[in-house]
């Protein structure tokens, strides 16, 4: 009989952040015989979604979400490396290549993106900042992505964005991969002038967009 009180007990670990008593749950949840990708389902990815939820109201604040983040990565190293030594394949919500763009040096709220779709189930391509179209495709095409993230943080350097949207075109790839745009420059109508798929308003907002995208 599956013990509830485990998946309330990992929500509450990863809401306060407290990666010991995560990691202990998921071995505990192990111990008792319950299968990890039920654990991650019904117990750490409903903590993360809603510390997510929180930060969005304006209820927790940055420190709280990367330290939630942080304590969903600690919980799913251990039920990844139980699922790797039963002979099962690690299960990701997708692949994920995030970039700040061409010109614009600005990484910090890109790299706080990647960190939560990486405690999400997210596999993340982070290429960095700086970084330009030709590459960003490059790399796409060669880890075979199902979504490209770009960050803008300059009004200069959102034509990037730009002529992204415009390069997958002219090569036949705008179908193959899909979209989101972000940084405090950006809006939706940005997006969707230009062609993006989503909208990212913040790191939160970019893992629930982008789960949306792939039917999560």
């Amino acid at each position: 009989m599956i013990d509830e009180k485990l998946f309330q007990d990992a929500l509450d670990a990863i809401v306060e952040g407290d990666a010991e008593n995560a990691v202990e749950i998921a071995k505990k949840a192990l111990e008792s015989g319950l299968e990890p990708n039920a654990m991650i389902d019904n117990g750490f990815v409903p903590g993360i979604m809603e510390v997510g939820e929180r930060f969005e109201e304006g209820v927790l604040f940055l420190p709280e979400l990367m330290r939630a983040a942080d304590t969903m990565k600690e919980a799913l190293t251990v039920l990844n490396e139980a699922i790797a030594t039963a002979g099962g394949e690690k299960r990701s919500a997708g692949k994920f290549l995030i970039a700040t763009v061409e010109s614009d040096i600005h990484d910090i709220g890109k790299g706080i993106v990647a960190s939560l779709l990486v405690a999400n189930g997210f596999e993340v391509i982070d290429l960095g900042r700086d970084v330009s179209n030709a590459i960003i495709l490059e790399k796409a095409v060669e880890y075979d992505v199902d979504i490209i993230g770009t960050s803008s943080l300059l009004t200069t350097t959102m034509v990037q964005q730009q002529n992204l949207e415009n390069m997958l075109k002219d090569k036949g790839l705008k179908g193959k991969f899909k979209t989101i745009v972000g940084g405090a420059p950006v809006t939706v109508r940005w997006a969707n002038r230009i062609g993006a798929d989503a909208f990212a308003e913040n790191a939160a907002d970019g893992v629930t967009k982008a789960l949306e995208l792939l039917g999560k």
